[in-house]
């Protein structure tokens, strides 16, 4: 991250808070269970990109979410990062998912 810093300690750049809202208006997307907003947060974490780390537990986690919506190339994303996953953390994030799933359908109700 590039971050500035002044007499207050570091300050955010214009590029910083960009990928700040992107990340936060596909979480909000993806509240309303937008399958492309799904895709993109797995992008994200998969690439570790737009003001995320890398993790691959949350990457499997949201293609997993926009796979099981139909997304095609969500798919083939899981199926590519679990070449790279361990069984247990291929597990972690069927967990998150489900419970990503179950957090959503309470709200909805």
């Amino acid at each position: 991250m590039n971050t500035a810093w002044n007499n207050i300690g570091p300050v955010a750049t214009a590029d910083e808070r960009r990928e700040d809202l992107l990340v936060a208006s596909c979480l909000a997307a993806a509240a309303q269970g937008e399958t492309s907003a799904y895709y993109d947060l797995g992008v994200a974490y998969s690439t570790g990109s737009h003001g995320v780390d890398c993790d691959l537990i949350e990457a499997h986690k949201w293609f997993n979410l926009a796979a099981v919506g139909g997304h095609c190339e969500a798919q083939m994303c899981r199926a590519d990062i679990s070449d790279e996953m361990t069984a247990r953390e291929v597990a972690e994030a069927q967990r998150r998912a489900r419970e990503w799933l179950s957090a959503s359908a309470r709200k909805a109700a």
